[in-house]
Protein backbone atom coordinates (compact mmCIF):
# COMPACT_ATOMS: atom_id res chain seq x y z
CA UNK A 1 0.00 0.00 0.00
CA UNK A 2 1.71 3.42 -0.81
CA UNK A 3 1.48 5.76 1.71
CA UNK A 4 1.86 10.08 1.33
CA UNK A 5 4.85 11.37 2.60
CA UNK A 6 4.31 13.62 6.08
CA UNK A 7 4.80 17.11 4.21
CA UNK A 8 6.94 18.55 7.30
CA UNK A 9 9.18 15.73 6.81
CA UNK A 10 9.23 17.06 3.07
CA UNK A 11 12.92 19.13 2.64
CA UNK A 12 13.11 22.66 3.02
CA UNK A 13 14.94 23.53 -0.50
CA UNK A 14 13.45 23.49 -3.97
CA UNK A 15 13.39 19.89 -5.59
CA UNK A 16 15.82 19.10 -8.29
CA UNK A 17 14.79 19.61 -11.81
CA UNK A 18 15.37 17.07 -14.63
CA UNK A 19 16.52 18.13 -18.07
CA UNK A 20 17.23 17.12 -21.49
CA UNK A 21 19.92 17.88 -23.92
CA UNK A 22 20.10 17.54 -27.71
CA UNK A 23 20.55 13.61 -27.49
CA UNK A 24 17.65 12.73 -25.32
CA UNK A 25 19.80 12.27 -22.32
CA UNK A 26 18.57 13.20 -19.12
CA UNK A 27 20.57 15.09 -16.46
CA UNK A 28 20.15 16.62 -13.45
CA UNK A 29 20.11 20.34 -12.69
CA UNK A 30 20.31 22.62 -9.92
CA UNK A 31 16.20 24.85 -9.44
CA UNK A 32 16.58 28.51 -10.25
CA UNK A 33 17.06 30.42 -7.41
CA UNK A 34 13.78 32.02 -5.62
CA UNK A 35 13.32 35.84 -6.33
CA UNK A 36 14.17 37.63 -2.84
CA UNK A 37 11.52 39.22 -1.02
CA UNK A 38 10.32 42.76 -1.94
CA UNK A 39 11.64 44.12 1.90
CA UNK A 40 14.97 42.66 0.72
CA UNK A 41 15.03 44.81 -2.66
CA UNK A 42 13.87 47.41 -0.95
CA UNK A 43 16.57 47.47 2.45
CA UNK A 44 19.47 48.78 0.20
CA UNK A 45 17.97 52.08 -1.11
CA UNK A 46 16.00 52.65 2.21
CA UNK A 47 19.72 52.44 4.33
CA UNK A 48 21.41 54.78 2.18
CA UNK A 49 18.12 57.28 2.34
CA UNK A 50 18.90 56.58 6.00
CA UNK A 51 22.17 57.52 6.37
CA UNK A 52 22.14 60.15 3.49
CA UNK A 53 19.16 61.78 5.72
CA UNK A 54 20.63 61.41 9.25
CA UNK A 55 23.86 62.92 7.89
CA UNK A 56 21.75 66.34 6.62
CA UNK A 57 20.29 66.35 9.63
CA UNK A 58 23.28 66.44 11.85
CA UNK A 59 24.85 69.45 9.48
CA UNK A 60 21.71 71.51 9.90
CA UNK A 61 21.79 70.91 13.88
CA UNK A 62 25.69 71.68 13.93
CA UNK A 63 25.73 74.45 11.18
CA UNK A 64 22.40 76.18 11.07
CA UNK A 65 21.57 75.32 7.31
CA UNK A 66 17.99 74.21 6.45
CA UNK A 67 17.25 70.88 6.93
CA UNK A 68 16.07 70.40 3.31
CA UNK A 69 18.60 72.04 1.51
CA UNK A 70 21.44 69.77 3.27
CA UNK A 71 19.37 66.46 2.32
CA UNK A 72 19.18 68.08 -1.45
CA UNK A 73 23.13 69.16 -1.11
CA UNK A 74 24.18 65.52 0.09
CA UNK A 75 21.79 63.31 -2.10
CA UNK A 76 23.46 65.27 -5.50
CA UNK A 77 26.62 64.34 -4.00
CA UNK A 78 25.92 60.78 -3.23
CA UNK A 79 24.18 60.43 -7.01
CA UNK A 80 26.88 57.61 -7.68
CA UNK A 81 24.91 55.37 -5.60
CA UNK A 82 22.08 55.02 -8.09
CA UNK A 83 23.97 53.90 -10.42
CA UNK A 84 23.87 50.44 -8.22
CA UNK A 85 20.81 48.68 -9.85
CA UNK A 86 20.61 47.29 -5.82
CA UNK A 87 19.23 50.95 -4.72
CA UNK A 88 16.32 51.49 -7.35
CA UNK A 89 13.93 49.86 -5.62
CA UNK A 90 14.24 51.50 -2.51
CA UNK A 91 15.06 54.71 -3.63
CA UNK A 92 12.08 54.86 -5.82
CA UNK A 93 9.56 53.37 -2.79
CA UNK A 94 11.53 56.26 -0.15
CA UNK A 95 10.78 58.68 -3.24
CA UNK A 96 6.78 58.36 -3.58
CA UNK A 97 5.66 56.53 -0.45
CA UNK A 98 7.60 58.47 1.66
CA UNK A 99 6.77 61.57 -0.10
CA UNK A 100 3.00 61.04 0.75
CA UNK A 101 2.69 59.86 4.40
CA UNK A 102 5.16 63.12 4.91
CA UNK A 103 2.51 65.33 3.23
CA UNK A 104 -0.48 63.40 4.63
CA UNK A 105 0.55 64.00 8.11
CA UNK A 106 1.28 67.59 8.08
CA UNK A 107 -2.92 67.94 8.11
CA UNK A 108 -2.27 67.77 11.22
CA UNK A 109 -0.83 70.72 12.11
CA UNK A 110 -3.44 73.00 10.40
CA UNK A 111 -6.90 73.58 11.53
CA UNK A 112 -10.14 75.58 9.56
CA UNK A 113 -10.00 78.07 12.63
CA UNK A 114 -6.58 79.40 11.95
CA UNK A 115 -7.65 80.40 8.46
CA UNK A 116 -10.51 81.96 10.07
CA UNK A 117 -8.52 83.68 12.71
CA UNK A 118 -6.47 85.47 9.88
CA UNK A 119 -9.46 87.61 8.95
CA UNK A 120 -11.27 88.16 5.48
CA UNK A 121 -8.45 91.26 5.12
CA UNK A 122 -5.40 89.11 5.12
CA UNK A 123 -6.36 86.30 3.78
CA UNK A 124 -7.37 88.06 0.88
CA UNK A 125 -4.04 89.55 0.57
CA UNK A 126 -3.04 85.94 1.13
CA UNK A 127 -4.22 85.17 -1.59
CA UNK A 128 -3.32 88.17 -3.75
CA UNK A 129 0.62 87.44 -3.10
CA UNK A 130 -0.42 83.54 -4.11
CA UNK A 131 -1.84 84.48 -7.70
CA UNK A 132 1.19 87.19 -8.09
CA UNK A 133 3.87 84.55 -7.59
CA UNK A 134 1.93 81.83 -8.94
CA UNK A 135 1.52 84.28 -12.50
CA UNK A 136 5.08 85.47 -12.24
CA UNK A 137 6.39 81.88 -12.40
CA UNK A 138 4.05 81.23 -15.69
CA UNK A 139 5.76 84.30 -17.14
CA UNK A 140 9.08 83.57 -15.81
CA UNK A 141 8.85 79.91 -17.52
CA UNK A 142 7.27 81.63 -20.86
CA UNK A 143 10.49 83.78 -21.02
CA UNK A 144 12.46 81.63 -20.63
CA UNK A 145 11.32 79.41 -23.25
CA UNK A 146 10.46 76.68 -20.34
CA UNK A 147 6.62 74.71 -20.34
CA UNK A 148 3.56 76.35 -18.64
CA UNK A 149 3.99 72.53 -16.49
CA UNK A 150 7.39 74.20 -14.88
CA UNK A 151 5.91 77.57 -13.93
CA UNK A 152 3.18 75.79 -12.20
CA UNK A 153 5.73 73.66 -10.25
CA UNK A 154 8.16 77.02 -9.48
CA UNK A 155 5.32 78.86 -8.76
CA UNK A 156 3.06 76.26 -6.26
CA UNK A 157 5.96 75.92 -4.35
CA UNK A 158 7.02 79.01 -4.29
CA UNK A 159 2.88 80.35 -3.40
CA UNK A 160 2.63 77.48 -0.55
CA UNK A 161 5.22 75.77 1.22
CA UNK A 162 8.40 75.17 -0.65
CA UNK A 163 9.84 71.99 -0.87
CA UNK A 164 6.37 70.32 0.32
CA UNK A 165 4.59 71.66 -2.34
CA UNK A 166 6.68 71.02 -4.85
CA UNK A 167 6.73 67.50 -3.83
CA UNK A 168 3.38 67.38 -4.00
CA UNK A 169 2.86 69.03 -7.21
CA UNK A 170 5.48 66.51 -8.96
CA UNK A 171 3.02 63.40 -8.31
CA UNK A 172 0.30 65.86 -10.32
CA UNK A 173 2.45 67.00 -13.18
CA UNK A 174 4.40 63.65 -14.10
CA UNK A 175 7.99 62.89 -14.79
CA UNK A 176 7.08 63.25 -18.41
CA UNK A 177 6.22 66.91 -18.27
CA UNK A 178 8.70 67.95 -16.27
CA UNK A 179 12.09 65.94 -16.17
CA UNK A 180 13.97 64.88 -13.05
CA UNK A 181 16.54 67.06 -13.08
CA UNK A 182 14.23 70.34 -13.77
CA UNK A 183 12.54 68.93 -10.77
CA UNK A 184 15.74 68.99 -8.44
CA UNK A 185 17.11 72.17 -9.61
CA UNK A 186 13.59 73.68 -8.50
CA UNK A 187 13.41 72.31 -5.14
CA UNK A 188 17.28 73.44 -5.04
CA UNK A 189 16.63 76.75 -5.75
CA UNK A 190 13.33 76.55 -3.73
CA UNK A 191 15.18 76.16 -0.52
CA UNK A 192 18.51 78.30 -1.04
CA UNK A 193 15.70 81.05 -2.14
CA UNK A 194 14.02 80.50 1.40
CA UNK A 195 17.41 80.30 3.56
CA UNK A 196 18.12 83.88 2.34
CA UNK A 197 15.18 84.98 2.60
CA UNK A 198 14.59 83.94 6.19
CA UNK A 199 18.55 86.06 6.88
CA UNK A 200 16.89 89.51 5.09
CA UNK A 201 13.39 89.49 5.62
CA UNK A 202 13.47 90.04 9.25
CA UNK A 203 16.23 92.92 8.46
CA UNK A 204 14.27 94.57 5.84
CA UNK A 205 10.75 94.51 8.07
CA UNK A 206 13.03 96.41 10.76
CA UNK A 207 14.26 98.99 8.72
CA UNK A 208 10.56 99.59 7.55
CA UNK A 209 9.59 99.78 11.20
CA UNK A 210 7.23 97.20 10.92
CA UNK A 211 4.94 96.24 14.10
CA UNK A 212 4.39 92.29 14.75
CA UNK A 213 1.64 91.80 12.52
CA UNK A 214 3.31 93.57 9.87
CA UNK A 215 6.68 91.73 10.09
CA UNK A 216 4.33 88.35 10.48
CA UNK A 217 2.59 89.06 7.57
CA UNK A 218 5.59 89.50 5.42
CA UNK A 219 7.45 86.42 6.58
CA UNK A 220 4.39 84.29 6.59
CA UNK A 221 2.90 85.50 3.54
CA UNK A 222 6.62 85.84 1.37
CA UNK A 223 8.85 83.12 2.58
CA UNK A 224 8.76 79.09 1.50
CA UNK A 225 9.49 76.59 3.75
CA UNK A 226 7.64 76.26 6.47
CA UNK A 227 10.27 76.54 8.95
CA UNK A 228 12.02 79.52 7.19
CA UNK A 229 8.73 81.27 7.39
CA UNK A 230 7.79 80.66 11.01
CA UNK A 231 11.85 81.09 11.93
CA UNK A 232 11.64 84.49 10.20
CA UNK A 233 8.87 85.65 12.31
CA UNK A 234 10.49 84.81 15.19
CA UNK A 235 13.93 86.43 14.36
CA UNK A 236 11.85 89.54 14.64
CA UNK A 237 9.83 88.96 18.00
CA UNK A 238 7.58 86.60 19.70
CA UNK A 239 4.59 88.42 18.41
CA UNK A 240 5.49 88.28 14.96
CA UNK A 241 6.64 84.47 15.36
CA UNK A 242 3.20 83.77 16.00
CA UNK A 243 1.67 86.46 13.51
CA UNK A 244 3.67 84.07 10.90
CA UNK A 245 2.63 81.09 11.79
CA UNK A 246 -1.06 81.63 11.30
CA UNK A 247 -0.05 83.10 7.86
CA UNK A 248 2.07 80.19 6.68
CA UNK A 249 -0.07 77.10 7.74
CA UNK A 250 -3.10 79.12 6.04
CA UNK A 251 -0.87 78.74 3.11
CA UNK A 252 0.04 75.06 3.78
CA UNK A 253 -3.95 74.29 4.29
CA UNK A 254 -4.39 75.56 0.46
CA UNK A 255 -1.78 72.87 -0.67
CA UNK A 256 -5.41 70.75 -1.42
CA UNK A 257 -7.10 73.15 -3.51
CA UNK A 258 -3.64 74.49 -5.12
CA UNK A 259 -3.04 70.71 -6.40
CA UNK A 260 -6.48 70.08 -7.26
CA UNK A 261 -6.56 73.18 -9.98
CA UNK A 262 -2.95 72.15 -10.99
CA UNK A 263 -4.44 69.20 -12.28
CA UNK A 264 -7.17 70.83 -14.02
CA UNK A 265 -5.06 73.67 -15.97
CA UNK A 266 -2.17 70.24 -16.57
CA UNK A 267 -5.12 68.11 -17.66
CA UNK A 268 -6.78 70.92 -20.34
CA UNK A 269 -3.24 72.27 -21.11
CA UNK A 270 -1.97 68.69 -22.20
CA UNK A 271 -4.70 65.98 -21.66
CA UNK A 272 -2.42 63.06 -22.76
CA UNK A 273 -4.90 60.97 -23.95
CA UNK A 274 -7.60 62.31 -21.46
CA UNK A 275 -11.24 61.72 -22.31
CA UNK A 276 -11.85 65.63 -21.19
CA UNK A 277 -14.18 64.60 -18.02
CA UNK A 278 -14.06 67.56 -15.94
CA UNK A 279 -14.77 65.12 -12.80
CA UNK A 280 -11.32 63.40 -14.19
CA UNK A 281 -9.78 66.91 -14.34
CA UNK A 282 -10.44 67.29 -10.52
CA UNK A 283 -9.66 64.02 -9.12
CA UNK A 284 -7.14 64.34 -6.62
CA UNK A 285 -4.41 61.92 -5.64
CA UNK A 286 -5.00 60.04 -2.51
CA UNK A 287 -2.68 61.64 -0.73
CA UNK A 288 -3.73 65.09 -0.93
CA UNK A 289 -7.54 63.73 -0.31
CA UNK A 290 -6.04 62.10 2.77
CA UNK A 291 -4.33 65.48 3.71
CA UNK A 292 -7.46 67.49 3.52
CA UNK A 293 -8.90 64.74 5.73
CA UNK A 294 -6.97 65.10 8.36
CA UNK A 295 -7.07 69.13 8.23
CA UNK A 296 -11.28 68.52 8.60
CA UNK A 297 -10.43 65.76 11.78
CA UNK A 298 -8.00 68.02 13.32
CA UNK A 299 -10.13 71.37 12.90
CA UNK A 300 -13.00 69.31 14.82
CA UNK A 301 -11.82 66.87 16.67
CA UNK A 302 -9.21 67.35 20.00
CA UNK A 303 -5.95 65.91 18.91
CA UNK A 304 -3.68 65.11 21.73
CA UNK A 305 -0.86 67.73 21.82
CA UNK A 306 1.84 64.77 21.94
CA UNK A 307 0.18 63.26 18.73
CA UNK A 308 0.27 66.31 16.52
CA UNK A 309 4.28 67.17 17.80
CA UNK A 310 5.11 63.34 16.89
CA UNK A 311 3.11 63.67 13.35
CA UNK A 312 4.96 66.79 12.52
CA UNK A 313 8.23 65.27 13.50
CA UNK A 314 7.42 62.11 11.73
CA UNK A 315 6.50 64.82 8.12
CA UNK A 316 9.85 66.45 8.74
CA UNK A 317 11.58 63.03 8.54
CA UNK A 318 9.94 61.44 5.54
CA UNK A 319 10.03 65.02 3.35
CA UNK A 320 13.97 64.85 4.15
CA UNK A 321 13.89 61.24 3.18
CA UNK A 322 11.91 61.68 -0.06
CA UNK A 323 14.03 64.99 -1.00
CA UNK A 324 16.92 62.93 -0.13
CA UNK A 325 16.03 60.30 -2.60
CA UNK A 326 14.82 62.59 -5.21
CA UNK A 327 18.60 63.84 -5.49
CA UNK A 328 20.21 61.09 -5.27
CA UNK A 329 18.11 59.54 -8.31
CA UNK A 330 19.44 63.43 -10.37
CA UNK A 331 22.22 63.06 -13.04
CA UNK A 332 24.08 66.11 -12.09
CA UNK A 333 25.03 66.60 -15.41
CA UNK A 334 21.73 66.88 -16.58
CA UNK A 335 20.77 69.84 -14.00
CA UNK A 336 23.84 71.55 -15.10
CA UNK A 337 22.92 71.61 -18.61
CA UNK A 338 20.05 73.35 -18.10
CA UNK A 339 21.25 76.64 -17.62
CA UNK A 340 20.55 80.03 -16.24
CA UNK A 341 17.67 80.05 -18.06
CA UNK A 342 15.73 77.09 -16.03
CA UNK A 343 16.32 79.11 -12.53
CA UNK A 344 13.91 82.23 -13.91
CA UNK A 345 10.50 80.54 -12.58
CA UNK A 346 11.24 80.75 -9.64
CA UNK A 347 13.50 83.54 -8.88
CA UNK A 348 10.61 85.69 -10.19
CA UNK A 349 7.78 84.30 -8.45
CA UNK A 350 10.01 85.01 -5.13
CA UNK A 351 10.64 88.48 -6.19
CA UNK A 352 7.13 89.12 -6.87
CA UNK A 353 5.92 87.31 -3.74
CA UNK A 354 8.20 89.83 -1.70
CA UNK A 355 7.03 93.30 -3.46
CA UNK A 356 3.13 92.06 -3.27
CA UNK A 357 3.65 90.80 0.45
CA UNK A 358 5.73 93.73 1.56
CA UNK A 359 3.35 96.54 -0.30
CA UNK A 360 0.17 95.09 1.81
CA UNK A 361 1.98 95.19 4.97
CA UNK A 362 3.79 98.73 4.11
CA UNK A 363 0.00 99.52 3.52
CA UNK A 364 -1.21 98.07 7.60
CA UNK A 365 -3.59 95.41 6.42
CA UNK A 366 -6.48 94.70 8.01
Amino acid sequence: MHETPDPSLRPSTPPPLWAGDLFGETQLVEAPPAPPARWRQLVPGLAISGIVSAAAAWFSDHYGMPIILMGLILGLAMQFVSADPRTGPGLEFVGRRCLRWGIVLLGFQVTLMQIGALGIGPFAALLVVMAAAIAAALIGARLAGQNVAIGILAGGATAICGASAALALYGVIGRERVSQAQFTLTLVVVSIASALAMIAYPEIARLAHFDARQAGFLTGAAIHDVAQSIGGGYAVSNAAGAAATVVKLTRVALLGPLVALAAVAIGRLDPRGDDGSPWKALALPPFILAFLGLVLVNSFVPVPEVISANALILSKGMLLLAVTATAMRTRTDLILQLGWSSVMPVLAATATSFVVAFLFAFQAIS
